[in-house]
């Protein structure tokens, strides 16, 4: 039955996305994120439905007149010039033909961005699109976090499958998604939905824990950190409401939770964390020894044997600084970086706008909460090889939609000198 409904949601939304072109970026938004043909429908999992989304949305790309230029920001020049760098490694790989197939699909997703820019041109679409980014992943969260409830978190929470299939990958990826819920929960109106969606943000960040993954319970942590630091107003409540949550979740966890947490501040015991470090010191010296680094494919015992410090220790990544910069150089991480660091300022423009122009809050709410988000990733990330995973990116479409979407209104961003302080104001025509 399952199947069937897939079977149906997806051709009913690839037909009218012949029509509608950022209906089938939805489509295309959700298998990627959700994995429904895999996670939900097992009969399902070799159906090619993402292949079917690409096409027809690059067919109703073709005829629309509803599309943009896709460039018209910095944030997206900078995935641009990483994609760019990313095909000139490519031929420089050590494994070329285990490389390409990663290459392809990494390929796939950034052309799937550009897209997306171009088609989602209107703050009813952006609504659209941050709520199937947000379903797709908050789906398991509540799901995990109502099973960890029952189970009494003695058990780990796993992923769908593709790129969220482990247990410390859907930790991230639920982390991450918190602020958006709650970027949701800030939009809505009815209460019964403000208070489902209150409710999913906690069930969330119990699943989140309920990974046992090490990783994401620092990105947490870091998250909450500058949500705190970033509020203006009612810090002491917002304060307590943290350490009420604190109080009531972690006692809830089982011993073995603690014992596994406990091994952040023994790491040099844990095999895990020192093959990570074996791991980021192979990605380094090779990265200094090959302008292009090594290419997608790097962890091979002969590589280790070359360029690490203990051979016997063959490990992922494990980061997503150091799985760009062993496959890509010192280049290729300085524009990955890149890419963060313009849609950190294109946030902070939006925030500037809608802080001074109450009309646009929604793209002030959307900037901070994309930033928390960001920095659950940038945290959760070192310790996980998510590089090329589609919702940071989205992240990045969001804020950079949003920008083009106040630009069209006539509203700008303006910032004017005043002695040694910026003040940032909207201008409109």
């Amino acid at each position: 039955m399952r199947d069937l409904l897939l079977l149906a949601i997806v051709a009913g939304s690839a037909l009218y996305a012949l029509k509608k072109p950022w209906i089938g970026v939805l489509l295309w938004t959700w298998i990627g994120l959700m994995n429904p043909h895999v996670a939900l429908a097992y009969s399902s999992a070799s159906r090619p439905y993402a292949q079917v989304a690409a096409i027809v949305t690059l067919l109703g790309l073709l005829f629309t007149k509803e599309r943009r230029n896709p460039l018209d920001s910095t944030p997206a020049k900078a995935l641009l010039a990483f994609t760019i760098w990313v095909c000139i490694t490519l031929p420089f790989s050590i494994y070329f033909e285990q490389s390409y197939g990663l290459w392809e699909r990494s390929m796939k997703i950034f052309l799937m961005i550009f897209v997306t820019i171009a088609l989602i041109d209107e703050k009813r679409k952006i609504d659209w699109f941050v709520w199937v980014c947000t379903f797709s992943i908050a789906y398991y969260g509540v799901k995990g976090g109502l099973f960890a409830i029952q189970t009494g978190g003695n058990y780990r929470i796993w992923g769908p499958g593709g790129f969220i299939g482990g247990n410390n990958e859907i930790g991230l990826a639920i982390l991450t998604i918190i602020p958006l819920v709650y970027y949701a929960y800030l939009q809505a109106t009815n209460k019964w939905v403000r208070w489902a969606l209150m409710a999913s943000v906690l069930l969330c960040a119990v699943a989140t824990l309920s990974t046992y993954s090490r990783g994401a319970l620092l990105g947490i942590a870091a998250m909450t950190l500058f949500l705190w630091l970033k509020a203006k107003n009612n810090k002491l409540v917002l304060g307590a409401l943290i350490v009420a949550a604190v109080l009531v979740v972690l006692p809830f966890m089982p011993q073995h939770w603690w014992d596994r947490m406990d091994t952040i501040q023994t790491y040099e015991e844990d095999d895990s964390a020192l093959g990570r470090i074996n791991a980021w010191t192979m990605a380094w010296n090779l990265a200094s020894d090959r302008i292009f680094g090594g290419g997608f494919q790097i962890y091979y015992a002969d590589v280790f044997a070359r360029y690490s410090p203990d051979p016997g220790r063959i490990h992922a990544a494990h980061s997503i600084y150091f799985q760009v910069l062993g496959e890509h150089g010192f280049i290729g991480l300085f524009l990955f970086l890149s890419i963060g660091v313009f849609t950190w300022i294109e946030a902070r423009k939006l925030i500037a706008i809608g802080d001074h122009h109450p009309a646009h809050k929604w793209a002030a709410d959307l900037a901070r909460m994309v930033q928390v988000s960001m920095i659950g990733f940038a945290v959760g990330g070192a310790f996980l090889s998510l590089a090329y995973w589609d919702l940071p990116y989205n992240m990045t479409v969001m804020l950079v939609c949003a920008s083009y979407v106040l630009r069209r209104q006539g509203v700008f961003h303006k910032s004017i000198s005043s002695g040694s302080r910026r003040v940032t104001a909207p201008r409109t025509s």
